[in-house]
């Protein structure tokens, strides 16, 4: 099992500004619990766009890895922020969140599905040349709310295109938190078997109430890398029900057996002054 936990995710649409050493002190946390595989910590990205990521070159520079195995992963937007990322040798994965909807890759990243998949080659040669694996995020890859044309057979295209540039790890993105126990489960059930040499995700949101149906699916049907958020903290804020946010990754910790309850509550406290 792979747990990825996403404190840029929780934390980068709040209006304050999260001072930047209260953020290297909480990332430091996460890195000494060795729960995780991987953190997702921070995003180079236009200040303008993420406010609260502006200060991720500073955070990454102020990180202790001396007793962790977890590694480190900064989500990019285009090229310039692809450049950028590469240059840290604390990062091991860039990521990048790919849409299957048009509309919403528009909003997300201000490119067409044609242009975001030029910027893919672009990022994954990047990538390929600075020793780092790329992550694409399948956004939407559950169905979408904007009228666009959705259904499984088209996000199991777009794996079968995408792999073709050397990409090996997709994570499927529940972005507004409309992903069913059913789809979950067909698309993993229909991924994971046919393509063996690569490595799928689940980025989940949910409400509280559907959290366990929708881990285990995922979990049934294969899948053995989850994305969370202590506490169930942010997700997307176009999600039509306010209830919806990131899964809490003290539920997927709890699902697999690895509920270490002090770790989690130490980090539960963590994170609520983190954001007071």
């Amino acid at each position: 099992m792979k747990i990825i936990e996403c404190p840029r995710d929780a934390i980068q649409g709040l209006h304050d500004f999260i001072p930047t050493q209260k953020k290297v002190n909480y990332i430091n946390h996460l890195l000494a619990s060795n729960l995780f595989d991987t953190i997702d910590f921070g995003s180079f990205v236009s200040p303008k766009a993420i406010p609260q990521m502006a200060d991720t070159k500073a955070v990454v520079e102020g990180l202790d890895f001396s007793n962790t195995k977890t590694k480190l992963l900064a989500i990019i937007a285009n090229e310039r922020g692809a450049i950028e990322a590469a240059l840290y040798p604390q990062i091991t994965y860039l990521g990048y969140p790919f849409s299957v909807s048009e509309t919403f890759q528009l909003r997300n990243t201000n490119a067409t599905i044609a242009e975001s998949l030029e910027r893919v080659k672009l990022i994954q040669e990047i990538c390929v040349k600075s020793a780092k694996q790329l992550v694409l995020y399948l956004s939407m890859g559950f169905g979408n709310p904007y009228g666009d044309a959705w259904n499984a057979e088209i996000v199991l295209d777009w794996i079968e295109q995408l792999k073709q540039l050397g990409i090996s790890i997709f994570s499927l993105s529940d972005t507004v938190g409309v992903a069913t126990p059913e789809n979950i489960g067909y698309l993993f059930k229909n991924l994971i078997p046919k393509h063996p040499d690569l490595e799928f995700g689940a980025h989940l949101h949910t409400t509280p109430d559907t959290w366990k149906e929708k881990i285990e699916s995922a979990y049934i049907a294969g899948c053995r890398r989850f994305d969370g958020a202590i506490a169930g903290y942010g997700g997307c804020p176009m999600a039509a029900d306010e209830l919806v946010g990131n899964m809490p990754t003290e539920n997927i910790l709890s699902y697999i057996g690895n509920a270490d309850t002090d770790k989690i509550e130490s980090l539960k406290i963590a994170f609520q002054n983190l954001i007071a």
